[in-house]
């Protein structure tokens, strides 16, 4: 019998199949260890066959494998999509099942002995008249017929058990030991769902489809979702819920804990290795019945799916931006489709691509439209922040968001400050009339380049010298840059002297369980101030916050990026939907240069649909997603002679596929990135955009250069839709 296995280094001149003989059966995804040149490395096994083209004699034997496949088929089936789909290496989306630790055995399986009894007709009073710890070890174990040796040695003694095993009374069993997963303080809420949310959870559970939950904040989609996985479970299948950022991961993990116990996996970067074995392990078991966590746990060894969510659907996490490349809720769709399972995509503010998406049929819209408890959505309050600098107010906090944080203290409620700080670009903004500098071909604003000194346009890469003045009217002042969380809290420290202020952002959340024990305090701290960055935006839910300030509106505006606006509206939504969760009135101060904004105007009303409706206009019009499919060829290396020698390359050869199909291509240009260096990599780009019913021919065209002109000393690798084209 031989075997197709492919060998566990990530090198794409071997990343191919390789034909092993084995002697004794074996099943497809079985990890095995096989000679490989003077080497011994492990490797998968993709395929049984009876017969190899190749001469026998130069067919080498498969040294061991494990007893159980590693890869369910499930995932073998996964691997041929996520290779095909986002052309990855398939040791590249092998990794993506297999934890760190189960390869190359880096953590080593803990074991518990336990005392089974073996024979209960055993004659107690053959033992002798002392032997007092024997007799109360039998009793003992007759009536729990199976205990920890460890507990059994200091109750009866070492040799009272030893003894007994030696007599055929007991018999010792190894068991693998399995850490739970954290509960986080789990309680118990008993609630009772509206006829909309039991409505919602029983179509979403009677019908597997792709469902589109469009639901304003606070209008109960985690009781819904978990509702479905109550019912799910009742029918013996399986769920996985998905959030987007791992500070949402402890308050999703404490309300899922309360209601399903030990059913519940947690899988997210923040586990330690041992930590994401262990739950993998429960997983792959069986004794996890529900997988709660980042992007990664779509990945999750879990069978007999019956219901996927990803909550906040929208956010950019679930797309990987490094090596393997791939799209979380594409993995969800090829998932869900196989297990005949229902996909729950949630979001108060949806992707504009998954709204289009569910207007055209494609997805099931359900809709959500007011909050649960029937309270009313925060007041917004615009700033204009010129008129502020006009009256002397050159202070990051206007008075009106000074006004407000003093009344909220003083009433022992909280407040969260939110910097809509994303990326490392600068805009230049005219602090006078707020005129925002922008490219004269793609009216996107553009961004200023230190290193160069220039304005560049991301889009294009037409380029602009430096402004000395408003091209609008003619002031000075023009601003470049913007604040950081440290700055607020430092600025909010000198007018609250008194009052704790916490700060949530990428500086201060790296260590294990951080976000949990800053959340923690803060929720347990009236009269109190979180300050942050997108990460406080989702998902919280504080009783006592009934202030949100938006210091920096505008900058999430200030991106080269088509979907600029749409993350802008989003974000505004979310964190403002943190506010008055509770039975006190919520209120959100937004600052911004630009009150008469399309964005705001429709933010400060809930509105996402007039929201949507313009925004899908503009890229129709633009030819933007959803009409259009961006692919980008991002290619780097140390040597810039090189990296652009080989993008001229791969520029050369698409040209020749445009010109072969000038109607699927809108646009097509090469370019250095906007960020032309990372870690002394010089990066360039080729994008274009691809009418949608090509884009399949012409994806697999542009992967098939992609695999030919790989070069040991360029980094080079397609992606589809990139989130950030920085």
């Amino acid at each position: 019998m031989f075997v197709e296995v492919i060998v566990d280094i990530l090198n794409s001149e071997v990343d191919r199949i390789f034909d092993y003989e084995v002697s004794t059966p074996v099943v497809p995804g079985t990890r095995v260890l096989v000679p490989f040149g003077n080497r011994k490395v492990e490797g998968y096994v993709l395929n049984i066959k009876n017969e190899t083209k190749l001469e026998k004699s130069k067919v080498k034997s498969v040294l061991s494998f494990d007893d159980e496949p590693v890869l369910i088929p499930e995932m073998l089936k996964l691997i041929d999509f996520l290779t095909q789909n986002f052309n990855l290496r398939k040791m590249d989306a092998i990794r993506l099942f297999v934890p760190a630790g189960l390869r190359k055995n880096k953590v080593q399986t803990k074991f518990e002995t336990f005392a089974v009894l073996a024979n209960e007709n055993f004659d107690v009073t053959t033992l002798k008249s002392t032997a007092k710890n024997q007799k109360n070890l039998f009793d003992f174990i007759k009536e729990k017929n199976r205990e920890n040796i460890v507990e059994l040695n200091k109750k009866f003694t070492q040799n009272a058990v030893k003894k007994l095993v030696e007599l055929g009374v007991l018999k010792l069993e190894k068991q693998k030991v399995i850490a739970k997963s954290k509960d986080y303080g789990a309680k118990n809420k008993d609630v009772i769902l509206t006829e909309t949310q039991k409505n919602i959870a029983n179509e979403i559970v009677q019908k597997p489809d792709t469902y589109l939950l469009f639901g304003v904040t606070g209008s109960g989609k985690t009781e819904v979702y978990m509702n479905v996985i109550k019912q799910i479970l009742s029918r013996n299948q399986t769920a996985i819920m998905l959030v987007p950022e791992i500070s949402l991961t402890p308050q999703v993990v404490m309300h899922f804990k309360a209601k399903f116990g030990d059913k519940i996996a947690i899988l997210h970067s923040g586990l330690s290795v041992r930590e994401r074995y262990d739950e993998w392990f429960r997983i792959y078991n069986g004794d996890a019945k529900v997988v709660v966590g980042a992007r990664s746990a779509i990945f999750a060894p879990i069978k007999n799916i019956g219901v996927i969510v990803v909550d906040e659907e929208h956010d950019t996490s679930y797309f990987s931006e490094s090596n393997p490349r791939y799209s979380t809720i594409e993995v969800a769709k090829f998932r869900a489709k196989y297990n005949n399972a229902s996909l729950v995509l949630g979001s108060a503010t949806p992707d504009v691509e998954s709204f289009y998406k569910a207007k055209i049929g494609e997805y099931q819209l359900l809709e959500m439209p007011e909050r649960v408890n029937k309270a009313p959505m925060p007041n917004f309050q615009i700033v204009d922040m010129l008129s502020e600098i006009r009256n002397g107010n050159n202070s990051i906090f206007s008075n009106a968001l000074v006004a407000q944080l003093s009344e909220c203290l003083k009433n022992k409620k909280q407040a969260m400050i939110y910097l809509n700080r994303r990326g490392y670009q600068s805009s230049v903004v005219c602090r006078d009339c707020g005129y925002v500098v922008k490219c004269e071909n793609c009216d996107v604003p553009l961004v200023y380049h230190k290193e160069d000194n220039m304005l560049k346009c991301h889009y294009c890469d037409a380029r602009y010298h430096t402004l000395l003045t408003c091209p609008n009217c003619a002031s000075t002042d023009l601003k470049y840059g913007a604040i950081g969380t440290q700055k607020v809290v430092e600025e909010l420290k000198k007018l609250f002297p008194n009052t704790k202020i916490f700060r949530m952002d990428n500086d201060n959340t790296r260590t294990k369980d951080a976000h949990f024990e800053i959340l923690s305090q803060f929720a347990s701290t009236p009269s109190s101030i979180l300050v942050g960055t997108q990460m406080i935006a989702k998902g919280h839910d504080f009783p006592l916050v009934t202030l949100v300030g938006i210091v920096d509106a505008d900058m999430g505006l200030h991106f080269a990026d088509f979907r600029a606006s749409e993350r802008c509206f989003s974000l505004i939504t979310q964190v403002a939907g943190r506010a008055g969760r509770g039975e006190y009135e919520g209120k959100v101060v937004l600052q911004t240069y630009m009150p008469k904004n399309n964005t705001y105007r429709c933010a400060v009303n809930y509105d996402y649909k007039n929201f949507f409706k313009h925004e899908l206009n503009i890229r129709e019009v633009t030819k933007f997603p959803p009409f259009v499919t961006i692919l980008r060829v991002l290619v780097s290396g140390g040597d810039e002679q090189k990296v652009t020698a080989k993008t001229k390359e791969y520029y050369d050869r698409i040209k020749e596929i445009k010109e072969q199909n000038p109607n699927s291509f809108v646009y097509l240009n090469a370019m250095k990135c906007p960020v032309k260096r990372i870690q002394n990599k010089f990066r360039y780009q080729i994008l274009m955009r691809i009418v949608q019913k090509d884009y399949t021919k012409i994806r697999d065209l542009i992967y098939n250069i992609d695999r030919n002109l790989k070069h040991k000393d360029i980094i080079s690798f397609v992606e589809v839709n990139p989130q950030n084209l920085s």
